[in-house]
């Protein structure tokens, strides 16, 4: 099993409760394809640089999860047509340990 980071933009209009329903339902689904959610967190909305589909703010949710290499792929077609999803991102997990969180390996780097 490999580990990934995700990143999701959600339509504000589309989801209430801040993600928090659309974070159990990834869990959920990521570990009914047999991997793991290490950590889950929601970073609440952002306003955007440019538009995204005529929208100027999102919800952001960040995940970090164990899961076959061959399964990344369904979760990109699966969210890709979801409506409440405006932008996805899934790299590699490659975070040292003594690190808890993206931004803050890059505010220690500089």
């Amino acid at each position: 099993m490999k580990k990934y980071e995700a990143i999701f933009i959600l339509d504000m209009r589309k989801v209430e409760d801040d993600g928090k329903a659309f974070s159990e339902e990834f869990a959920k689904m990521i570990q009914n394809w047999g991997g793991v959610v290490n950590e889950t967190n929601l970073m609440g909305r952002k306003q955007f640089a440019r538009e995204i589909k005529k929208r100027k703010a999102g919800v952001y949710v960040n995940f970090v999860f164990e899961l076959d290499a061959e399964k990344e792929t369904p979760i990109r077609e699966q969210f890709r047509l979801d409506e409440r999803v405006l932008r996805i991102m899934i790299i590699l997990f490659d975070r040292p340990d003594n690190v808890r969180s993206t931004l803050a390996a890059i505010d220690v780097a500089e």
